[in-house]
């Protein structure tokens, strides 16, 4: 004779769960996890977006100011020029720190001013574009110092992590482009550049300018390309990153709503608090209305206080017949009236008079049950 054994081994299936204890992550970021995210300053935001929008704009405000630019440069060009006789002779007499130092800071400040549009208008720009890419939230979180970056092996994990190598094939994919551009554009005026012994030092000049902003425009709108890209990917990584578990959302209900079982049995109680007083009030009721079997709805009505009748209790099934039975216990007199039932169950709430609609059909009970007195 043979025995059939069989070992039965219980385990939690969890742990085969790709992702930890809580299982894979499936389900997409709740509203209250990306706003903690945006707090602490984690956001879908691309820098190369914002460098190549800065970069055109740059190149814009370029050509714009380019005659003012110009001027300027040749205006400090002439002042220096004119004070090289006043510095010379003051090197013979003896020139002070001073003197220097007055030059040096108003050339400085001449400078400021031509660079002003440039500086000012990139600053704005970096601005707008980081607004509009994560919208206005000021954060410190990610200032704040924190012991894990200071790790030397989690420094070497950030390292050769997945992230690092793809921007560092981003960035030699950027170089590449960028010098073919820039190639391009000036292999296309080699022979403008020839020309430049030959001609005026002011159109020399402006050629030059003139062919700086074209190759700085074409550089910036494939670096443009290049950061709608990678905003893409940061978008869609971010919400990769942002993605929970079933346990973490069914946790984070927890927390902010309150355990779901928890809140059924309050509710519970409220309910059978709120049936225990409504039947509580059935031996005060005048007539209990019935569909017959179904529905029960308990009214009262005392002309010297009320307007109207009163619905004091109603409800369905057992709760309906545990109404009759208080109403019985109590001679409550019972009406069967199926449509009646039915319609101040369905529109009146308890405590609540009955529409004037209804009046005329509870007035036909009331008497009814006035006369048989």
């Amino acid at each position: 004779m043979q025995l059939d054994r069989t070992l039965l081994l219980e385990y939690n299936l969890q742990w085969f769960a790709k992702d930890g204890p809580g299982g894979e992550k499936t389900e997409p970021a709740t509203a209250k996890k990306l706003s903690d995210a945006r707090k602490e300053g984690k956001v879908a935001r691309s820098q190369e977006l914002s460098a190549a929008v800065t970069l055109i704009a740059l190149f814009l405000l370029l050509r714009i100011f380019i005659s003012f630019l110009g001027q300027g440069f040749l205006g400090v060009f002439h002042w220096i020029y004119d004070l090289i006789p006043d510095i010379v002779e003051s090197e013979r007499s003896g020139l002070t720190v001073h003197t220097m130092s007055s030059i040096i800071t108003e050339v400085l400040f001449q400078l400021l001013k031509l660079m002003a549009p440039f500086l000012i208008g990139g600053f704005v720009v970096a601005i707008v574009i980081s607004i509009v890419q994560v919208g206005w939230q000021v954060s410190t979180k990610p200032l704040e110092p924190k012991l894990d970056k200071f790790n030397p092996i989690n420094g070497f994990k950030r390292i050769i992590s997945k992230e690092s190598i793809f921007n560092l094939f981003k960035s030699i994919l950027k170089i590449i482009l960028i010098f073919y551009v820039a190639y391009s554009c000036i292999k296309d005026q080699k022979n403008n550049l020839f020309m430049l012994y030959e001609i005026p030092l002011k159109q020399a000049v402006a050629l030059i300018g003139s062919i700086i902003i074209d190759t700085g425009f074409r550089i910036s709108l494939v670096y443009l390309i290049i950061g709608l890209a990678d905003y893409i990917y940061q978008k869609y990584r971010f919400q990769e990153e942002m993605k929970m578990t079933k346990q973490e959302v069914k946790d984070e209900y927890k927390n902010t709503e309150g355990d779901p079982q928890i809140k059924s049995r309050q509710r519970q109680r409220m309910r059978e608090a709120s049936q225990r007083r409504m039947m509580q009030d059935v031996p005060k009721a005048d007539v209990v209305i019935t569909n017959p079997t179904h529905l029960s709805v308990a009214i009262r009505y005392d002309a010297t206080q009320e307007s109207a009748p009163t619905v004091l209790a109603k409800g369905e099934d057992f709760l309906a017949m545990k109404i009759r039975e208080t109403a019985k216990e109590h001679n409550v007199p019972i009406m069967e009236n199926k449509p009646l039932a039915r319609a101040i169950y369905a529109t009146v709430d308890v405590g609540q008079q009955i529409p004037p609609e209804l009046y005329q059909a509870v007035a036909e009970i009331l008497a009814v049950v006035y006369n048989n007195r």
